[in-house]
């Protein structure tokens, strides 16, 4: 059974059409990669997903349950979690603070809780603390863990963020472009890790404009224009389908 389905998904923003009736089905533990020229509504179907936007019409189906239009935190207790094109950090706030604060939403423990400091939440923060920490060191940023997040280098906010998201434990983790403005040592780095994470359990949808990532990462990729879906399957089949060449590059 498909982890994630979506059923003739379609958002409209007055006249504009954003997705137009897509249909996509998600297999548990795999890396599918969503693709599209610029504006083709690839965050948009993340943002309805996930339950940023209502769509105008059809289902989004998690795990064989209707989810959709639930509020982004019902969407990720149940599994799901997200990253975003822009970090979302607490940017005053040192990495291992960062991975901390997301663990305790996660957990519901509450800044009344923090400040009580029973003997039982004294034994859960450090528990967190440890979480946060091996969290840290699956992205390769662990010797970074005290540094003000602001400060730090792009690919390592773009691996923070993807630490926070995994804070919340996810059975699916969406990537929205997570190797932008990496150079190719960051990018292949990311990206192997992205496959360590699909090795561990956790079924990914990435959206990526980095080509060469995506066709070297994902078993199977949708191609996305103008909110249409145009083609589906393996990287050699997307590479060789006339439409998404047109898409990217127009026609002849």
């Amino acid at each position: 059974m498909a982890i994630l389905e979506l059923q003739g998904l379609r958002k409209q923003f007055g006249e504009l059409v954003a997705v137009d009736d897509l249909d996509m089905s998600i297999e548990e533990g795999e890396i599918r990669g969503l693709i599209g020229p610029n504006g083709s509504g690839k965050t948009t179907v993340f943002n309805c997903i996930t339950g940023f936007l209502h769509p105008t019409r059809g289902k989004v189906i998690w795990q064989g349950e209707d989810i959709t239009g639930q509020p982004p935190h019902m969407v990720a207790s149940r599994g799901m979690a997200r990253t975003f094109q822009l970090t979302n950090l607490f940017r005053d706030m040192t990495a291992l603070q960062n991975v901390v604060m997301a663990c305790h939403l996660h957990t519901g423990m509450g800044l009344v809780k923090q400040y009580l400091m029973t003997r039982g939440t004294k034994r859960r923060d450090r528990e967190i603390e440890e979480k946060s920490v091996a969290i840290l060191e699956a992205m390769g940023i662990a010797h970074v863990k005290d540094e003000i997040s602001g400060s730090l280098p792009h690919g390592h906010q773009e691996a923070l963020g993807v630490a926070m998201a995994l804070a919340t434990e996810p059975k699916m983790l969406l990537l929205d472009e997570p190797v932008t403005g990496m150079n190719p040592s960051e990018t292949k780095d990311m990206m192997e890790r992205i496959k360590h994470l699909r090795d561990t359990g956790i079924t990914i949808l990435l959206v990526e404009h980095d080509m060469k990532a995506v066709m070297s990462t994902c078993e199977e990729i949708t191609v996305i224009n103008f909110g249409r879906k145009i083609c589906q399957g393996s990287p050699d089949h997307v590479c060789s389908h006339q439409e998404v060449i047109e898409a990217y590059l127009g026609r002849s």
